[in-house]
């Protein structure tokens, strides 16, 4: 009987120093201890990934956030490592140790071909972990899922946002997010 190899954030990162993972063709991340891949980033995701960096950036002071794009958090209560498109962070260093969920202000996915799993497996990831704030950029809707205050299975608020309306991180509410500019409706 064969079984998932189930891995720590210990053991994952080990296998990354060593190169376990470099010659795969292939970005993946620890999600509840199982390797798993994503899937490459289509055209309209990287877009959108570029636009919401210059709007974090264009919104956010470095004394008072730190923005990181498609780069690593550590949750080891949970055996993952995720990789989300954008965070903001509280503003420090991180050369010693990865941000755990703790350091995480904002955390935002651009879900194309990875809705399903960004509103679930990972939605629930992130609200156990206490993440105050997460958004589900849904490429196929044009809509923004807003997720707020973490409770142990999920979310208690959650609002979608269209276009033609407007949203704002609880941690910098003057940094107004256009829905119509996020999706090109200009």
């Amino acid at each position: 009987m064969s079984e998932v190899l189930h891995l720590n954030t210990h053991q994952y990162d080990a296998m990354v120093a060593r190169g376990a993972f470099e010659n795969l063709g292939k970005r993946v991340e620890l999600i509840h201890g199982v390797v798993r891949q994503m899937n490459p980033a289509g055209p309209v995701h990287g877009d959108l990934i570029d636009y919401l960096t210059r709007w974090s950036v264009d919104n956010t002071r470095s004394d008072e956030v730190r923005v990181r794009v498609q780069s690593g958090i550590s949750l080891p209560e949970f055996d993952s490592r995720p990789e989300p498109d954008i965070v903001w962070l509280i503003p420090k260093r991180y050369m010693n140790a990865y941000p755990t969920a703790k350091d995480v202000l904002l955390l935002i996915e651009v879900a194309d071909s990875s809705l399903e799993a960004d509103q679930n497996l990972k939605m629930r990831l992130y609200s156990a972990s206490g993440i105050p704030e997460y958004w589900v950029v849904s490429v196929a809707d044009e809509v923004v899922h807003v997720f707020r205050e973490p409770c142990a299975h999920g979310y208690r608020w959650l609002v979608t946002a269209k276009v033609g309306s407007e949203i704002a991180p609880t941690v910098r509410p003057m940094a107004l997010l256009s829905i119509a500019d996020l999706f090109g409706h200009q």
